[in-house]
């Protein structure tokens, strides 16, 4: 019966599944034929957890992430002195990261498993994650040619970033028959992509980087996890489970299968600690307070800047997205807990309002938004979901949506020979106004992951007053 319900849910492709996979300008794309663009696929395989884990129910923050794609986040390292050479044996880096890794897979036993589905005689279905130790995806590539310096250095993320994912285009519903992890390893001409790709249903930023930070830990030696994951779920006193979600809700087959969204393009922006600082001070000084965060008063800063080079209509209403954490909000959750524990706050604004009213309200608005945020909100929530169940679409022209922290733990993964030089997102949920918030590599300072038109960019890129907070 499970497979019944598969099949059900996987008709939405492939047609629609054509803007997941390329985002970027197609024409871009097809220009680029030069050899040193393509990325060769050298070795794949799976790699299982030592046992299996058996099943782990979900919660509706998990349920909620069903139809979003994948995360991806990666790494960028200089190339350490020993050579990337593809033996089983040996003390090669290759082996060493399919070693570490298999070691932290016993770790995370969830991540060699499966979605898995349980149809009901009502016609509803509960979905959890089956522990099966089906594996973990690894693959290791080759960019011929490509340098370092290729990635870093032009003024918008080459497409080429996307192919160091993999499991490149899906959906978190379709963790049935797919991996919840893919791991690639792209070995440049002078360096070393580490990218890491995994089902949103399983897991938030929060628990992605808690793999990360993991498994670089043991791959530097570690016996001891200064953090062991937790997976089992919280659930309200009284809830039925698993959770039976109504069939007709677990259908995402989408309305336009032939919609192809405009082209979009990624820049990195990065802002140095004080120039955070001074959006801060402006932000607090509007207002005349002290409570607006230096998250909170870049947020603002940004949203304008957009807002203003987009043109907006100033009676024109514009929102922004953002995710509020549980696990600092509910004593019920440890630190170290893995899976999803999020909720969305929505600040919705005119865009006159937005432009004459400084950085200061907007980021007030967040703030109090945030504030509003407690532990009573989130279990409401969890409380309420089952009788009406909806799901986390990122799709609205007139809305900016921010994912990722600066806050997580970036730059410290140190697999053995040195930091990263770099943070990339792959090419996973993007579309006109997703930004990614990403640690930078100097302490204090944000860098930022932005997502949009080429015109839009090309606006921000011209904008004094937005250029003047950003470091070159």
């Amino acid at each position: 019966m499970a497979d019944n319900t598969y099949n059900i849910v996987i008709s939405v492709q492939p047609k629609y599944r054509r803007w997941l996979l390329t985002p970027i300008n197609d024409l871009q794309q097809k220009n680029q034929k030069h050899t040193k663009n393509k990325v060769e696929a050298i070795n794949t395989r799976n790699f299982q957890a030592r046992k299996k884990g058996g099943r782990i129910e979900i919660n509706p923050w998990d349920l909620r992430a069903l139809p979003l794609g994948y995360t991806q986040m990666g790494l960028l390292f200089s190339k350490p002195k020993e050579p990337m050479r593809e033996k089983e044996t040996g003390n090669t880096l290759i082996h060493h990261f399919k070693t570490s890794l298999s070691h932290t897979l016993d770790h995370f036993p969830l991540l060699a498993g499966r979605l898995a589905t349980t149809q009901h005689e009502d016609d509803t279905v509960s979905i959890f994650v089956d522990c099966n130790n089906s594996g973990a995806l690894f693959r290791h590539a080759a960019a011929h040619g490509v340098t370092i310096s290729d990635i870093i250095k032009p003024v918008y993320v080459p497409p080429i970033v996307h192919s160091f994912f993999s499991l490149n285009g899906l959906r978190g519903y379709e963790g049935i028959t797919n991996p919840l992890l893919g791991i690639q390893i792209t070995d440049l001409a002078d360096g070393i992509f580490i990218g890491c790709t995994i089902n949103h249903v399983v897991a938030d930023g929060t628990s992605l980087w808690h793999f990360f930070n993991t498994w670089s830990e043991i791959s530097k030696g570690s016996i001891q996890l200064s953090k062991p994951p937790v997976f089992q779920r919280w659930f309200p006193d009284g809830m039925d489970i698993p959770i039976r979600i109504p069939q007709s809700c677990v259908n995402f087959k989408q309305s336009n299968e032939d919609f192809i969204p405009p082209p979009v393009q990624d820049r990195v922006f990065h802002f140095s600690k004080e120039t955070v600082a001074k959006l801060k001070a402006k932000a607090n000084a509007e207002i005349g307070t002290d409570k607006i965060s230096s998250l909170q008063a870049l947020l603002s800063h940004i949203w304008r800047c957009v807002i203003r080079n987009r043109r907006v209509d100033p009676n024109q209403q514009t929102s922004y997205r953002l995710v509020v954490g549980a696990r600092q909000r509910l004593q019920e959750l440890p630190d170290n807990f893995f899976g999803n524990a999020l909720m969305p706050v929505i600040v919705t604004m005119k865009a006159k309002e937005l432009m004459e009213q400084g950085i200061g309200n907007p980021a007030w608005q967040m703030n109090r938004k945030i504030a509003a945020m407690t532990e009573e909100s989130f279990k409401n929530m969890l409380e309420s979901w089952p009788a009406s169940p909806s799901f986390t679409i990122l799709s609205n022209r007139n809305t900016l949506f921010t994912a990722s922290s600066p806050r997580f733990i970036m730059y410290g993964n140190d697999f053995g020979w040195g930091k990263p030089i770099a943070v990339r997102g792959g090419s996973s949920v993007k579309f006109d106004g997703m930004l990614r918030l990403l640690s930078g590599a100097k302490e204090g300072s944000i860098d930022l992951e932005a997502c949009f038109s080429p015109q839009t960019l090309e606006a921000m890129a011209n904008d004094q007053e937005f250029m003047d907070t950003v470091t070159v």
